[in-house]
């Protein structure tokens, strides 16, 4: 934060924090000299895109999070362009696009693997401005947002203040229209705007306001913050599909527990993980073994992120509902425990796609991690080598490790398998031998009939007898 100090003070204004919100003056101007960011530090590809709209005579900024990262000294993972070029302009510009989106139309730039994002310059939702109408629910969602306008139009439309910072490859300068300079130095998130009707207008933006804080180490100011938990019940129509992207994002970039902790304090977690809520909520142990496992589990995919491992969301979602699958387990009656773990497992993930949805490809491995915690503890015999050759072994194994340092009481079952993974195939036939005979199923007697009662209690008097 260093040089951003430095940039902050030659650029900072006469004016008070709380006059420099003032958008109707216009952009603050950060010329070549006064801030750090160098092309060398922008993706070839975003720069091929920046420079052909230029050439082709349209305005072209790199806008958002890509500016706001590289002023923070970090390495941007996207880079996103705006532009006064419409959608279809664009797409004409690059035989390698293509257009997307409905509420919002797009150009996607591939380079390979590489999407480079363009979108036009978006004016206010009530903008007469263009024959393209924005849509509004009755509950002042937007539905359709197709409104284009100017530079400055659109960066009042942006979110967050250090969202509304636009580097202009004419010239090398960073136009900063929402004093997004003075909240990065002061590492705050705040909203454009009144934060109700822009709530509103997209809920998931109460969302990336807690990413954001979480991601960058900020505080949200309490303007923008204190109408979240008043409003937090308008996720609910969000799109399950939507809002699994946005699970995605939330608990997958290596903040997840910080990201945990601020959506618990806003009240936000239990809109996307209901049951999982109920289970915390439930949870009246004096250590809290339901949340302390959740905060466990994302503190081990954080550790694997930093370390460049991969984490499948499979996992994480096994264990937000690791709980909820152990409350319905419960429930079931008269059903041994496999089949009544398949059975809870079903009625949990039908339960939570109404809030998230679950892809396939992730629902199934969750299934098979929360099996395994039932056959880990069968290791008599061969069984336990078996289970080490298991595809889904390690995810499971992982799991264990998870339940034990939460706290549940396991037998030291986790240490159990961390040995035999690394043992030699006769230290490995020692340590099952050691476990003795593999303990029979107990099976249930079937209840008499009525009409054999009185046998039954006459085999039982010769029995005495003899």
């Amino acid at each position: 934060m260093g040089f951003i100090n430095k940039l902050f003070k030659k650029v900072r204004g006469n004016g008070s924090t709380s006059a420099a919100h003032d958008l109707s003056t216009g952009p603050r101007t950060i010329s070549r000299d006064q801030h750090a960011i160098s092309r060398r530090d922008i993706s070839d590809s975003a720069l091929k895109v920046l420079y052909r709209l230029k050439d082709a005579g349209y305005q072209a900024y790199l806008v958002g999070g890509g500016v706001r990262d590289l002023l923070l000294g970090g390495e941007p993972k996207d880079f996103d362009i705006a532009t006064d070029a419409h959608p279809e302009q664009v797409h004409k510009l690059f035989r390698n696009s293509i257009l997307i989106g409905r509420r919002f139309r797009l150009v996607h730039v591939r380079f390979g693997r590489e999407i480079i994002e363009v979108a036009t310059f978006r004016a206010n939702h009530t903008s007469d401005n263009s024959d393209n109408q924005a849509r509004q629910s009755d509950s002042g969602m937007l539905t359709r947002d197709n409104v284009y306008g100017t530079v400055d139009e659109d960066a009042l439309r942006r979110d967050f203040t250090i969202n509304a910072m636009y580097y202009n490859i004419n010239g090398f300068t960073i136009h900063d229209f929402a004093n997004g300079l003075e909240d990065i130095q002061n590492r705050t998130i705040r909203m454009i705007g009144d934060p109700y009707e822009r709530y509103r207008e997209d809920p998931v933006r109460m969302l990336r306001a807690i990413r954001f804080a979480a991601k960058l180490d900020f505080d949200i100011a309490d303007e923008t913050g204190d109408p979240i938990d008043e409003l937090g019940h308008l996720l609910e129509p969000i799109p399950a599909a939507r809002m699994f992207e946005e699970i995605l994002k939330l608990f997958l970039a290596g903040q997840g527990e910080a990201t945990y902790e601020l959506l618990q304090d806003y009240n936000l977690f239990g809109y996307l993980f209901p049951q999982t809520q109920a289970a915390i909520e439930a949870d009246d142990s004096t250590d809290q073994l339901v949340e302390t496992f959740i905060q466990r589990a994302l503190r081990n995919s954080d550790e694997r992120i930093s370390h460049g491992k991969s984490v499948t969301p499979a996992f994480l979602l096994a264990a937000f509902l690791w709980h909820p699958v152990q409350a319905r387990v419960a429930k079931i009656r008269n059903m041994p425990p496999v089949p009544a773990l398949h059975q809870a497992a079903q009625d949990v993930i039908q339960e939570q796609v109404k809030s998230t949805s679950i892809p396939r490809r992730f629902s199934t491995p969750m299934k098979e991690i929360w099996d395994m915690q039932l056959r880990l503890p069968r290791r008599h015999g061969n069984r336990a080598q078996q289970l080490l050759d298991n595809k889904r072994f390690r995810a499971g194994y992982d799991f264990l490790l998870i339940r034990e340092a939460a706290g549940e009481p396991l037998d030291d079952l986790g240490e159990w398998w961390t040995s035999f993974q690394y043992a030699g195939e006769s230290q490995r036939m020692e340590m099952t031998k050691a476990l003795g005979k593999a303990p029979r199923p107990k099976r249930k007697r079937k209840p008499s009939k009525s009409g054999d009662t009185a046998n039954d209690a006459a085999e039982s008097a010769v029995s005495s007898d003899a």
